[in-house]
């Protein structure tokens, strides 16, 4: 077929690939497949999204309106963020929170479990009220709040049907600032990690785990709540925009806005602009999240093997991420801090220290994200749950693959 991923890391084995433009051509070639799979923007850096010898359903120009109402806004499941970010600002509303690169979609966002950045900000599929879901049979259901199965739905892997629409949680606009700080020393960030995830609305650490101190500290902070500063526990104030992997080469030019200059919620939360390739491009990705409580010990066993890490990186990130109910949420159960690995391209290496870094994680309870490389992953409290409900709606496996086989269904 040749259709690959985003990364271009993973080559799709479906048979085809079909373009519905229409829900109900959604649900016709959802009803007429024996295997199928929805494709968004192909930020999976795995084949979680592959459905070998079925088809695929590229949804980029399903043809769903914006709409905007008081406190929520519904989307089509293709949707990617930047797309409707701008239209909702002029409308007086904002997210809550956005990822950190806005070209991703908001269906498989949310299906994976992928997040912003903030201490008290949950995960993105935190602010879904409602789901819109072609089930196996064809047949269109939504799932809100009210539905017990709800918190099993959201972060469905895709294993539950096609997403076609969501409606989201909004709230009242807000402006952000973004300043950056140099050269955080690694004791600080262990004595100091609580007062430094509080320092912003968002806070990003980056790091390669083997410098003498952090790379970068990025604040993104509320306008209308910020506090001047002069420095942070010993970094200090960025003196030109920074990209955070500029140690690989990568020019600031399509990072958003920093040195403090205010700007609205969808210009500032991401690390990226969305005229631009997002982080370097040519790039693979892992991330593990460990419980909010055992984050400093859990970044000193990662420190640890530093050396072993540092040639295969292209950058790395710590950050928090409130916890919520979702059954397969990472963040389940309780505030998480995430520990992403933005690696170079060369998937045979990376694959060969996973096991290492899981290793030193596996203490900690580490979750995997999703959509990135990973060897293993602990168990979630709901995982029962979620194979029942995914064997009601989709009896025969028609949205099963390779990859929910291994890591849902196959213990």
């Amino acid at each position: 077929m040749g259709e690959s991923n985003w990364a271009g890391n993973h080559t799709y084995t479906a048979d085809s690939v079909r373009t519905p433009r229409t829900v109900g051509e959604v649900r016709e070639a959802v009803a007429a497949a024996s295997h199928v799979k929805a494709l968004g923007s192909r930020h999976c850096f795995n084949d979680i999204a592959d459905s070998p010898g079925g088809v695929l359903l590229d949804l980029r120009e399903l043809d769903v309106p914006v709409e905007i109402h008081d406190g929520s806004v519904t989307v089509g499941g293709s949707a990617r963020y930047g797309d409707f970010a701008e239209q909702l600002h002029s409308a007086g509303f904002a997210l809550p929170n956005l990822a950190s690169l806005p070209h991703i979609t908001v269906a498989g966002s949310v299906a994976t479990g992928t997040h912003g950045s903030g201490r008290r900000q949950p995960g993105l599929a935190s602010a879904v009220s409602a789901v819109e879901l072609v089930t196996a049979d064809g047949e269109l259901r939504t799932f809100t709040r009210s539905n017990p199965e709800f918190p099993g739905v959201v972060v469905g892997l895709g294993a539950l049907g096609v997403v076609t629409r969501l409606t989201l949680d909004v709230v009242p606009a807000f402006d952000v600032r973004q300043d950056v700080f140099d050269g955080l020393p690694w004791e600080a960030a262990y004595r100091h990690f609580d007062e430094i995830e509080d320092a912003g609305y968002s806070v990003s650490m980056f790091t390669n785990w083997a410098n003498d101190t952090i790379d970068q500290v990025w604040v993104k902070s509320r306008v209308d709540a910020f506090t001047e500063r002069t420095g942070l526990l010993g970094a200090v104030p960025a003196d030109g925009p920074r990209h955070p992997a500029h140690a690989a080469g990568i020019s600031a030019e399509n990072g958003t806005p920093q040195l403090g200059v205010p700007g609205p919620w969808h210009e500032r939360l991401p690390h990226f602009a969305l005229a631009f390739t997002p982080s370097v491009g040519d790039e693979l990705q892992s991330e593990y999240f460990v419980p909010y409580e055992d984050a400093v010990a859990a970044v000193r066993a990662v420190r640890g093997i530093g050396d072993l890490l540092a040639p295969l990186l292209l950058v790395s990130e710590i950050r928090a991420i409130a916890g919520d109910d979702l059954w397969l949420s990472p963040c389940h159960g309780g505030d998480r801090v995430a520990l992403h690995f933005t690696w170079q391209p060369r998937q045979p290496e990376v694959e060969a220290v996973l096991p290492a870094l899981e290793e030193r994680l596996a203490p900690f309870g580490a979750r995997a994200h999703w959509g990135k490389l990973f060897r293993s992953s602990a168990p979630y409290p709901r995982m029962a749950d979620f194979r029942t409900l995914a064997t009601g709606l989709d009896p025969s496996g028609k949205f099963r693959n390779p990859f929910l086989e291994r890591h849902v269904f196959g213990g």
